[in-house]
């Protein structure tokens, strides 16, 4: 049987995207600016007491104290290579961070010798004063380095069982690694925390090919989340066009740079300019024009009314937007858009203990921002 959906993948342009309510205040909710004195920052984590980790894409991660107040550069981070899309990206607390502060970050890690990078994830404890991170342990190197400053990937989610999935990037220039298995480019790799490779991964023995891989095929994924039946669901970034949301399955291939619902940069087709092919998995919704999409979250609570709960929130970059999307089973039916108003580039969105959604802006002089309900 074919290794791919019978459905096509969901757009909603046209009359019905105009008919999505818009701005900051639509929908009932209302933007609080916490901070507006990030530079760049990439990834968000909560850490009890009201207050939140952030990393800001320049190579410094913060302590955020509940009134918004960020604290001075936590130290102990390892060498980090900055440039263009690279830099120091997600942060994620591990599920028992109360009882043993650890955190994972990821970051665009340095060649030793020879020059290039990659992305790597560390694990960490953070000292009890929150200034330091200590026991700093590198537990993954994407393979192989290469000289380029763009497609890291770089989210970072804890599954139910407690393995780690981490999102990578294609490289750009090795878009083609994306279809082979003795790399990481354009990649979902799932390990263990300490760094060891899960017996039951899909590439487990098989000969040629990487033990940590979980599915191939992406492009530059930079949002990833648990939905709410405990599967990984990702995005990914396209070229001009058919930015993508997927749910990616153990060994399965999601077609980059085979098949693609965009075009490349400047018009031209992608490879054969096929949307699907056998063996190639269908997203299960994509955007056309490109939103360039980053950060994700499946709200859980219901701060926002009932209405809101169990959608699932994306933000764009390049459209300056919160997306809200409406799913019936894996089928997305409808999609708002918040924070038009705010026109900077939303880069994460997360959901706090609180239950209210909490939002990064890429601005030099990025905002750290919760959506208040409005009655």
């Amino acid at each position: 049987m074919p290794n791919r959906r019978n459905a096509r993948p969901w757009l909603l342009t046209g009359a019905f995207l105009l008919s999505c309510l818009t701005g900051a205040h639509a929908a009932g909710v209302k933007p609080e600016v916490l901070t507006d004195k990030l530079e760049h920052p990439w990834g968000l984590a909560f850490i009890g007491q009201g207050r939140m980790l952030v990393t800001e894409r320049p190579g410094r991660m913060r302590l955020i104290e509940s009134n918004g107040k960020a604290g001075p550069p936590i130290a102990g981070l390892p060498e980090v290579d900055v440039g263009g899309q690279g830099g120091l990206l997600d942060v994620q607390t591990d599920s028992g961070f109360s009882q043993n502060r650890i955190i994972y970050f990821c970051y665009a890690e340095p060649a030793k010798s020879g020059g290039g990078n990659s992305t790597a994830l560390a694990s960490a404890r953070l000292s009890d004063d929150g200034k330091k991170l200590e026991q700093v342990k590198v537990v993954f190197s994407q393979k192989p380095k290469t000289r380029s400053d763009a497609h890291f990937g770089c989210r970072i989610v804890e599954a139910k069982d407690g393995t780690l999935f981490l999102t990578l990037g294609d490289r750009y220039k090795r878009k083609d690694d994306a279809q082979t298995l003795d790399n990481h480019h354009g990649k979902v790799v799932r390990i263990n925390k300490d760094g060891s490779v899960p017996k039951n991964n899909p590439f487990v023995g098989k000969a040629g090919a990487l033990p940590e891989i979980w599915s191939y095929g992406h492009r530059n994924s930079q949002g990833a989340a648990l939905g709410p039946d405990g599967r990984l669901w990702i995005h990914e970034h396209a070229a001009q066009g058919g930015d993508e949301v997927n749910r990616p399955e153990a060994g399965k291939n999601y077609g980059w740079p085979v098949i693609s619902w965009g075009l490349d940069y400047g018009g031209g087709k992608i490879g054969e300019g096929l949307n699907e092919k056998e063996g190639m998995e269908q997203p299960v919704y994509y955007w056309n024009p490109s939103i360039a999409p980053s950060g994700m979250v499946f709200l859980r609570s219901d701060r926002y009314g009932k209405e809101w709960q169990g959608n699932l929130f994306v933000g764009a970059l390049k459209l300056q937007y919160l997306a809200r999307l409406v799913l019936q089973g894996d089928k997305v039916v409808k999609e708002e858009k918040l924070l038009q108003d705010v026109t900077q580039r939303i880069r994460d969105v997360r959901e706090g203990p609180d239950g209210l959604l909490y939002v990064l802006t890429d601005h030099d002089n990025g905002q750290l921002i919760r959506l208040q309900p409005v009655p």
